[in-house]
């Protein structure tokens, strides 16, 4: 079915060939007065509404105004025998979608009948952006203050409805994964599922089972047949996280699957048709990943219809202050506390510090904060960043950029922290294990 439909008719002759018309495609409920309709107000909200103005008991224009503060979402389209300019004009500004005069000709009933569906699904795509960006910001829509993020949402909430591929890069804990999640509620496909996979956790030998499926006995240790993440993902979003750490030799055939729209299990002798829509991500700069061999640059062209960039949040340091405060009332609501908020002293180390871990360190923080916080707000001394300044002691290279140089001190203070170790450091810093160890690794740090 299409949708619920109520009528709200004085006239049972009517509602019967209402019903008649519309039954093979919507649900069909009925009220015959304003009190069976104010009856009907428990219940969940109809889709759409065809409202008499004149019932034996009520007003319809008053009865409009009660269905739009209680079912906000549904559309209402007046159907009146005695039709005038001035309440047309009235039921429209108390929001009626449109206003239909008796006697109609059917076909033009079902055509604004179509419409305000319509209207009323943009409207609900509109709030799942809204919720999907509440999400984003930890329970807070207005979280995201930066002209750089805004944009970013501005541009999924374009392509979100199509099935074009989509590319989303970005520095480790950005925020790919939920710009991913926004991506999947905008689209066509929120009602069902979106299948995650962190092609770099993959083990090199079993990606392609996971990915592709396999079948009970294809190779050691395969004791059952093994669906496949594009199966699981069928009719729902597909999200290959860090795409450029998926091995050369299994791009290749990824691309063939997503040029075929078809996969083959290990093992199998019969190909499957998928139909999943594919968003990608990657930490590496993709000219830099195809250069080193990491990224087939045909499997690139494939999956990068639309690039999406998440700026990092030293980039976007507008956006610091209203994640922060998102996150310290999320989780003061988990610990049961009352925190009035930070001190200035304490805004300040978290707006003049560049977070190499993003939005990830940013979240770890605040909630290492709320819990190590003793007054009545988290105060400096709470936080476990500090205030650094790149000033090399340890003989190294130091033709830093500034950028890398507070990256790197950043790093060096974690680690004393941690007493060196290098997952506690990870962890705090919001980073995975793997990245850090390449940061040491590129900053010459004496771990």
């Amino acid at each position: 079915m299409k949708g619920k439909i109520l009528i709200v008719d004085d006239e049972p002759l009517l509602r019967s060939m209402l019903k008649a018309l519309l039954e093979k495609e919507y649900t069909i409920s009925e009220a015959d007065s304003g009190a069976a309709l104010r009856k009907l107000f428990a219940l969940p909200a109809p889709d759409l509404v065809l409202l008499d103005l004149r019932l034996p008991d009520a007003n319809g224009l008053d009865l409009l105004v009660k269905i739009k503060k209680l079912w906000s979402d549904t559309e209402v389209v007046v159907i009146t025998g005695e039709a005038t300019f001035e309440a047309a004009v009235l039921a429209t500004k108390r929001g009626a979608f449109h206003f239909i005069t008796k006697p109609f000709e059917n076909s033009m009933l079902l055509v604004t009948i179509e419409r305000a569906l319509e209207n009323r699904q943009q409207k609900e795509e509109n709030h799942s952006l809204r919720r999907a960006v509440a999400t984003m910001s930890g329970g807070s829509a207005a979280v995201f203050q930066s002209a750089a993020v805004q944009a970013v949402v501005r541009t999924i909430e374009r392509v979100a409805p199509s099935d074009v591929t989509i590319l989303i890069t970005g520095e480790s804990g950005s925020g790919k994964e939920v710009i991913a999640d926004l991506i999947h509620s905008m689209s066509n496909r929120a009602k069902n599922r979106i299948v995650k996979v962190n092609c770099a956790a993959l083990p090199r030998d079993l990606i392609e089972s996971e990915l592709f499926g396999s079948k009970k006995g294809s190779y050691t240790g395969a004791h059952a047949d093994r669906e496949g993440l594009f199966r699981q993902a069928e009719g729902g979003t597909l999200f290959l996280d860090e795409i450029s750490e998926m091995p050369i030799d299994t791009q290749s055939k990824l691309l063939r699957v997503l040029q075929d729209q078809e996969v083959r299990p290990i093992g199998d002798t019969k190909s499957y048709k998928t139909d999943c829509r594919i968003v990608a991500a990657t930490n590496r700069k993709p000219d830099e990943a195809i250069r080193d061999g990491k990224l087939r640059e045909d499997l690139f062209y494939r999956i990068s219809a639309i690039s999406v960039y998440i700026p990092p949040l030293r980039e976007r340091r507008d956006d610091i202050m209203p994640l922060a405060n998102a996150f310290l009332k999320r989780y003061a609501a988990q610990a049961k506390r009352a925190l009035t908020g930070f001190t200035p002293q304490a805004m300040d180390r978290l707006t003049s510090f560049d977070w190499p871990g993003n939005v990830r360190q940013l979240q770890n923080e605040v909630q290492r904060a709320v819990l190590l916080s003793e007054g009545p707000g988290v105060n400096v001394t709470d936080l476990s960043i500090s205030e650094v300044k790149f000033i090399p002691t340890d003989g190294h290279d130091t033709s830093y950029t500034l950028l890398e140089g507070v990256e790197r001190n950043a790093i060096i203070q974690m680690l004393k922290e941690t007493g060196g170790n290098k997952l506690e450091t990870a962890k705090r810093l919001g980073i995975g294990r793997q990245t850090l160890y390449n940061k040491i690794k590129a900053y010459a740090i004496d771990a």
